[in-house]
C-alpha cells in the first residue's frame, strides 16, 4: 500500500529528473548532433573543453567575475536594506513591500524592462546620467560596460535576500543588545559583535544559494546581450545552451553541464568547510 502512494512521485522523478541526469552523463561520452546516430568518443568532449575550445575558459572567466562581484554586492545591499527596514519608521509595511516587490516579478519581464532602461538613446539610466552632467554609456554594446550592466541589473532582485535577513534580524534576542548597552557598547560594536555573529547562519544560506544561482545565470545574457559584444558576457549557462541548441553538439553540451555541476559542488563544499570557522549556530542546552 505504501509503495502505491509514493509511486506517482517515483515515476515522475525517474522520468523527468533521475532519467535525464543519467542520460546526460552517458551522453557526455558521445558525439551526437541529433540528426545523426550518436557515436562513442570517450573523454574527447571533456578534453576538447579544456584543450581546444577558447570560448569555454572565456565563459568560466565571465561567470567567475560575475559571481565574485554581483553576489557579495547583492548581499551587502540586501543586509543594509534589511537593517534600515528593521527600524521603527512610518509606513514600514509599505517600504518593505516596495523593496520586496521587484524580486517576485518574472525574470523575463524584468529583463525586458532593463533593456529599455539601458537603451543608449532613450533609456532612463542615460537620461539620469545626462541630468547630472555625465556622458551617456552604450551599456549593452560596449565591451567595457556590458558585464557591469548585468551586475548592476542583478541588484534588482535583492528583495528576496532582504526578507530573509529581516526575519533573521527579528530573531536576534534583544537581551543581548540590552546587556551590551549596559556594558557601554555602542551601535557599531553591537553590530559587529552581536548582529553579524547571530546573522551568520542567514548570511551563509544566502551566500550558498546566491553563488549556486549566479553560476547558473542564463536569462539576462540570453535576452540582453546574447553573449556579446566579443563574448564579454558569454556566461557558462549561455554557452552550454548555444552548444546544445545552436550548434547541435548535444554530447559536448552534456559534458559542459557536468563540469558546471562539479564546479557548483566543489564551491558549495568549500563554503561549508569555510563556514565551520565563521558561522555561529546557537545550540540549546
Amino acid at each position: 500500500m505504501a509503495y502505491s502512494f509514493i509511486a506517482p512521485w517515483m515515476i515522475g522523478f525517474l522520468l523527468f529528473t533521475g532519467g535525464p541526469i543519467i542520460a546526460s552523463f552517458v551522453l557526455s561520452f558521445f558525439k551526437w548532433r541529433m540528426i545523426e546516430p550518436p557515436s562513442f568518443v570517450g573523454l574527447s568532449n571533456y578534453a576538447d573543453l579544456f584543450l581546444s575550445d577558447p570560448l569555454f575558459p572565456q565563459s568560466l572567466k565571465v561567470t567567475g567575475l560575475y559571481v565574485l562581484i554581483a553576489i557579495p554586492s547583492g548581499q551587502v545591499l540586501a543586509l543594509t536594506l534589511a537593517i534600515l527596514l528593521n527600524q521603527r519608521i512610518r509606513f514600514l509595511s509599505f517600504w518593505r513591500s516596495l523593496f520586496y516587490l521587484p524580486s517576485v516579478v518574472s525574470g523575463v519581464a524584468v529583463t525586458v524592462l532593463w533593456l529599455w532602461m539601458y537603451d543608449p538613446n532613450y533609456g532612463l539610466i542615460n537620461h539620469l546620467l545626462q541630468m547630472v552632467g555625465l556622458p551617456s554609456v552604450n551599456w549593452l554594446y560596449s565591451e567595457k560596460w556590458s558585464l557591469p550592466a548585468l551586475i548592476i541589473k542583478s541588484l534588482w532582485g535583492v528583495g528576496g535576500s532582504m526578507v530573509i535577513y529581516l526575519a533573521g534580524l527579528q530573531g536576534v534576542p534583544q537581551e543581548l543588545y540590552e546587556a551590551a548597552q549596559i556594558d557601554g557598547a555602542g551601535d557599531r560594536s553591537a553590530f559587529f559583535h552581536i548582529t553579524l555573529p547571530m546573522l551568520s547562519p542567514v548570511i551563509f544560506f544566502n551566500l550558498v544559494m546566491g553563488i549556486i544561482l549566479g553560476i547558473q545565470t542564463f536569462t539576462e545574457p540570453y535576452l540582453m546581450t546574447g553573449g556579446g559584444p566579443s563574448n564579454t558576457t558569454l556566461f557558462l549557462g549561455l554557452y552550454l545552451y548555444q552548444a546544445a541548441f545552436h550548434f547541435l553538439k548535444m554530447g559536448y553540451a552534456a559534458a559542459m553541464a557536468w563540469i558546471m555541476f562539479l564546479i557548483i559542488l566543489a564551491v558549495t563544499l568549500l563554503q561549508f568547510k569555510a563556514g565551520e570557522r565563521w558561522v555561529y549556530y546557537e545550540v540549546a542546552e
